[in-house]
């Protein structure tokens, strides 16, 4: 498995609408092929994390046209276009 985890930054002001328009695009992100779960970690500041959990790095890999046009759809409500990395998942546990 692979994690694909972006920090972003939004706009000052912009939670509100960011958080409306992650939760339209919702099916949108479900969607691309290979993700087992997506999680979006939001601070006070707009500082925020995006973690996808992905079968393979080859997938992540292969979405990346259509995630970049996901991020398009934020653009308005961040600071700048992030930069995604990742990482593959060593560890997935749960209680």
């Amino acid at each position: 498995m692979f994690a694909r985890m972006t920090p972003y930054q939004l706009k000052p002001g912009a939670r509100d609408a960011a958080i409306a328009t992650m939760e339209e695009m919702k099916a949108d992100i479900l969607a691309l092929p290979g993700v087992k779960r997506f999680i979006n970690v939001l601070a006070e500041d707009g500082s925020g994390y995006v973690v996808s959990l992905v079968e393979s790095r080859e997938v992540s890999d292969a979405n990346a046209e259509r995630v970049r046009a996901l991020w398009g759809r934020m653009g308005p409500h961040l600071a700048e276009m992030p930069v995604p990395g990742g990482g593959d998942v060593v560890a997935n546990w749960t209680p």
